[in-house]
């Protein structure tokens, strides 16, 4: 089979992504349906982020992808609650033009559940499709801020410096794109690399290389490579021998969304810290937020955490997550992780703020600028993101105390111009407003 071949084979997900958006939900087979499940509602991994697949395997992500653990330590921090269950019945108006119940509205979007709370208490929440508070669920990109939240434990420290360039840390990165590069445009996304998210092109090193060494995508063999036999094994393989220069931007330059951004975060995380990226996740957020459950991590094909995108955890977990950012990295009276780092994402410059109204991307969507691995809303209000592919959102509004976070299965992944995804958001911020009075 050619290359070429298998990568068309690999984009037959993105063709149904595209039909469960034109014809509905309604329209497909419920996965894994019987025991054992029938061929046609398997799911795999050729076809797990295919909806209606999707709807199984983000809850079940270890049954697709390799995980290691992250466990939860120490007392759990009930949240009291549910306490305003009316909420659910508030209207609000959709982007496609209806008026529904705040339930309703996540449901009909796509939404897998919904947690909303202020202050420590649990106002709402809400599940859909069979999902439950036990349920563990991928956060895909909301992993993004959970790295660059991390990293400021290394920055307060001193053990990092975030106007040098990742190669003072990590040399074998000397030569590649990352070179000219200073940590900070890595943790706004303005490292001017030669390398984009293209899931068209046969021929791009996407889903050539990449997709393949994430282990997060398939390709006919791929799981079958072996160290050594290929030179893009691992994620960090691909760091080192494709990233390369835009020579026509320069780093700071253009605010351009890229995964291997995160990738390279994770890395300076582990070579620095000197532990592995999941235990010094483990050690120094999860077991101190009160956390009900474990969460688990994707790994690659090298069995390295997919720091760009492979969290999974429940719901309330992660809006405890949500309640440490919110309250400058204190949670239930600790300090998790430094004042001045939680602040720091709100910082936005002028240069940040024009790098997001250049993005062609994103001129119709209300972000004002994208900082620390955080899309920024209103830093007067303290009011920001983390956001992941498919519909995962980590709502925080400081001036409203409140932060709601769900998880989701909408059929097209990006969020731009995404009126699935414009929905929930919109609705979110209205409310949030709401509970300031």
């Amino acid at each position: 089979m050619t290359i070429k071949t298998m990568l068309k084979s690999s984009l037959s997900g993105i063709v149904l992504l595209l039909a469960a958006a034109a014809v509905g939900q309604q329209s497909f087979v419920e996965p894994m349906q019987g025991v054992p499940p029938s061929a046609e509602s398997q799911v795999t991994m050729k076809n797990y982020r295919d909806f209606p697949m999707s709807r199984w395997a983000y809850r079940n992500a270890g049954a697709p992808l390799n995980v290691v653990m992250i466990p939860r330590g120490g007392d759990i921090r009930t949240l009291p609650g549910p306490l305003r269950p009316e909420i659910g019945e508030r209207q609000f108006k959709d982007a496609h033009g209806r008026t529904l119940g705040f339930d309703a509205l996540f449901k009909a979007n796509y939404a897998d559940g919904v947690v909303v709370v202020q202050g420590s208490r649990l106002l709402h929440e809400r599940y859909f499709h069979d999902f439950s508070a036990h349920d563990q669920h991928i956060w895909f990109s909301m992993t993004k801020s959970l790295t660059s939240t991390a990293f400021g434990l290394l920055v307060e420290q001193g053990k990092v410096d975030l106007q040098e360039s990742p190669v003072k840390y990590i040399p074998e990165l000397r030569g590649s794109g990352f070179e000219r590069v200073t940590i900070q445009q890595v943790l706004d996304h303005a490292t001017g690399i030669d390398f984009k998210e293209n899931y068209t092109d046969f021929n791009a090193d996407f889903l050539r290389y990449y997709a393949p060494a994430l282990n997060m995508a398939w390709l006919p063999g791929a799981a079958d490579a072996q160290p050594g036999a290929t030179e893009i094994y691992g994620v960090h393989d691909f760091l080192v021998h494709f990233i390369k220069a835009d020579p026509a931007v320069l780093p700071g330059q253009a605010f351009d969304y890229n995964s291997s951004n995160a990738d390279l975060l994770g890395w300076l995380i582990a070579r620095i810290s000197g532990e592995s990226f999941q235990d010094y996740i483990q050690q120094h957020i999860w077991s101190r937020l009160g956390t009900e459950h474990d969460a688990f991590i994707a790994v690659d094909r090298a069995y390295m955490p997919v720091v760009t995108g492979g969290m999974n955890s429940t719901l309330r977990d992660a809006a405890r997550f949500g309640m440490m950012v919110r309250d400058r990295g204190v949670f239930a009276g600790e300090q998790v992780i430094p004042a001045k780092w939680i602040d720091a994402t709100l910082q936005i410059d002028d240069i940040t703020r024009a790098n997001m109204a250049a993005n062609p991307k994103y001129g119709d969507e209300p972000w004002v600028g994208y900082h620390n691995m955080w899309w920024v809303l209103d830093e007067a209000a303290g009011e920001y993101c983390a956001v992941g592919i498919y519909g995962q959102v980590i709502y925080i509004n400081r001036s409203a105390g409140t932060v709601m976070a769900w998880f989701s299965s909408q059929p097209v992944a990006s969020a731009s111009r995404n009126k699935d995804f414009r929905s929930k958001l919109d609705a979110a911020r209205e409310l949030a407003n709401s509970l300031k009075r």
